[in-house]
């Protein structure tokens, strides 16, 4: 996926990605919506409510292992069905945790270099990090000597995401908790996502893009050059993506 993807009337580049096969969420669609065995409520794929597959095995699903911890904290008014986050969560269970606002993990910089993903005046590139962190104490600069003595030179271990509208960010990011956290800003992409915030800019990105392309940018600068690694973070996205458009294109709204 290039980071053109989703433009304006170029919205197939999806199809790029290097995925598990989405057979399984056919035999699933077609089946229609299922109660879920945790909760009973009426689901398609999963319960965004549980965490649960509904109308799936855990064999039908990639597992995602990432190279960081990811924590995504939610905003208490965003709409769980909505919502991207749940499907890193499903996809990377070991890596990916979920807060509802006002919980936040528990950030201990002096245990792990530690990102917040969220742009500002003073918010820094992905390709930044090494520099900051190796200029950021001794304690910093003998984690970094840590990673570089193993098989890879990532300079951070955590990452915070926040999963909320843009007009609703405000009551997370000023919290006094995250203000010791330095930002990472991500090269500006288009977003593919149908549920795009009317009035936005394009370049507003569903959480699980946001997601993706962080761990895409990570990887190329400090690991190796990419190669799908982590494109089935993208599993339901992708899909929903063509579907939506199919009832779209049957509808003549596209």
């Amino acid at each position: 996926m290039s980071d053109q993807d989703c433009a304006a009337g170029d919205r197939s580049s999806l199809s790029g990605l290097v995925l598990a096969s989405h057979a399984p969420l056919d035999d699933a669609q077609r089946a229609g919506r299922l109660k879920c065995s945790r909760c009973g409520a009426s689901r398609m794929f999963y319960c965004y409510s549980c965490c649960a597959l509904v109308g799936l095995e855990p064999r039908d699903v990639p597992s995602v292992k990432l190279p960081v911890k990811i924590d995504i904290i939610k905003h208490p008014n965003e709409t769980d069905g909505k919502s991207t986050a749940i499907q890193a969560r499903i996809l990377a269970p070991e890596d990916v945790t979920i807060y509802t606002y006002p919980c936040i993990p528990e950030l201990d910089q002096s245990a792990e270099n530690i990102v917040l993903v969220f742009p500002g005046p003073d918010a820094m590139t992905v390709e930044e990090l090494w520099e900051y962190f190796s200029a950021g104490g001794a304690q910093r600069s003998k984690r970094l000597k840590a990673a570089a003595s193993e098989t890879h030179t990532c300079p951070i271990q955590r990452v915070v995401f926040i999963d909320s509208t843009w007009n609703q960010t405000t009551r997370i990011i000023t919290d006094e908790r995250l203000q010791a956290l330095p930002h990472v800003e991500l090269n500006s992409r288009r977003t593919c996502f149908w549920r795009h915030q009317k009035g936005s800019p394009d370049t507003y990105l569903a959480t699980i893009e946001a997601v993706y392309y962080f761990l895409k940018d990570l990887h190329s600068h400090y690991f190796s050059a990419y190669t799908g690694e982590y494109d089935n973070l993208l599993f339901f996205f992708s899909f929903l993506h063509k579907l939506i458009n199919k009832a779209k294109q049957a509808a003549g709204k596209v």
